[in-house]
């Protein structure tokens, strides 16, 4: 609630009342007082506008997260923003559907749908052509149905393809590949039969009960619809990754999956931040961020060295990386763009912002832990911990590349607790520390994050 006063701030001649007791500045020139601040009407406005969102947001979840998200979609990063505070909410986001989706984003069956005008390369005039042919003779069968009723001068290939690639057309055929390799066919197979339904033409087929019924040429189903549809040979659909990548493509966002979430559970053992914490860190804190690397910008320096600004994303929000000549040096090779990744750095505040200083990058495959397995009695026996603490500070090398995390795993009769070690534990090569470890006698071993 904002709380209601009034002050007095006297000037060179006058008194100013101010309404509001609020986070503002106050400055006074040639004797006169400017304010920002709000008065007790905009106040009284607000909390009022305050009060309704939140009671929507209580009561009717699905309804106010679809408005604002479609309130906002022209803008990715509160679309993002707001997608993960769906998912925190139990909210599940479902890709366009060429047979439920509408103009915008829409709750729909305890979920909230995309709607069409998110789709990159789906104009206004093919939306309304899908509509209209939907709300006229119901719902789409198949591709062949759909390219055979909706105006092909609207809705042309490259439209049906964006459709196909977001995951439009799942719900009818999950194989997304084979839906692209027949629609080579099936398009120029619709447009010819537009082409005779515009000269008034009939074709074979659709008196032969092969293509379906005479009324078939009005758009009405028959029994025996499309029957002879050109159909491509069957081929396997495509890799999971690409369909993400293609998905993203087009709609901004993984919707239906994404390539971190996999990786939630496995990667938590690193402490990794989210992109979205990154502002309540500490100057100069060390992190870790599990990522997908979505674009590198390379930059000349005044000098002529190469550096990079990186855009990066995870399950939270998007973000900026900078990545310095010297670290550039090392690791753009690794700078692959669609790939997922650990990133290691620092915090870094300027003019207000907060930005990552890239440090070293890794694959999360590549990605390996030392194990280190205690009983309780070795656990709490100081002498054998300082012994282990002394190992690996021996092993942790060059400092500035030590990123291999060290994991305690302390195994009783009844319970297996992993506890993880200080970043000042890390050790910088895994296999020659497990080695020294095993050489005094500890049980030690390497692990990969996630099984390749």
């Amino acid at each position: 609630m904002v709380k209601i006063t009034a002050r007095k701030f006297v000037g060179r001649e006058n008194v100013y009342d101010i309404g509001v007791e609020r986070d503002h500045n106050f400055t006074i020139k040639n004797g006169l007082i400017a304010s920002n601040c709000f008065n007790k009407s905009h106040s009284t406005a607000y909390g009022y506008v305050t009060y309704q969102t939140a009671y929507l947001k209580a009561n009717y979840p699905l309804e106010y997260m679809a408005a604002l998200l479609t309130a906002n979609s022209g803008d990715t990063d509160k679309v993002q923003k707001y997608i993960n505070n769906c998912v925190n909410m139990g909210i599940t986001i479902d890709p366009p559907d060429i047979n439920r989706s509408g103009l915008d984003f829409t709750p729909a069956a305890g979920k909230i749908l995309f709607g069409f005008t998110a789709v990159r390369n789906v104009g206004q005039n093919a939306i309304a052509s899908i509509l209209s042919a939907r709300d006229e003779d119901g719902e789409f069968q198949t591709l062949a149905d759909f390219c055979d009723r909706v105006d092909l001068r609207a809705v042309n290939r490259r439209t049906v393809e964006s459709l196909i690639h977001c995951g439009a057309f799942d719900k009818i055929e999950s194989n997304r590949k084979q839906l692209i390799n027949d629609l080579l066919l099936v398009y120029d197979w619709a447009q010819s039969r537009d082409k005779d339904r515009a000269s008034g033409q009939g074709n074979l087929f659709d008196f032969s009960g092969l293509g379906g019924s005479v009324t078939d040429t009005n758009h009405k189903k028959g029994s025996n619809a499309f029957a002879a549809v050109p159909k491509a040979d069957p081929v396997p659909d495509f890799p999971p990754q690409e369909k993400l990548r293609k998905e993203k493509e087009l709609l901004g966002f993984y919707v239906s999956d994404h390539p971190l979430k996999a990786l939630r559970k496995a990667a938590s053992v690193l402490s990794p931040i989210n992109l979205s914490q990154l502002n309540e860190q500490k100057e100069d804190a060390k992190v870790c961020a599990v990522i997908m690397l979505n674009n590198v910008k390379k930059v000349m320096t005044k000098k002529g060295d190469q550096m990079a600004i990186l855009q990066i994303e995870d399950l939270t929000t998007q973000s900026e990386a900078v990545v310095f000549p010297k670290t550039y040096e090392r690791i753009s090779e690794q700078l692959i763009v669609d790939l997922r990744l650990i990133i290691w750095g620092k915090v870094d505040r300027r003019d207000d912002q907060t930005q990552l200083i890239v440090e070293d990058v890794e694959k999360v495959e590549e990605v390996k832990m030392v194990m280190v397995e205690l009983n309780p009695q070795e656990a709490g026996d100081i002498e054998h911990l300082h012994h282990l603490k002394t190992i690996l500070q021996e092993q942790s090398g060059d400092k500035e590349q030590a990123r291999t995390r060290v994991i305690g795993i302390i195994q009783s009769e009844n319970s297996r607790q992993l506890v993880r070690l200080g970043w000042q534990f890390c050790v910088q090569y895994s296999g020659r520390t497990v080695q020294a470890l095993q050489n005094a006698r500890f049980t030690a071993h390497t692990k990969s994050l996630i099984d390749n």
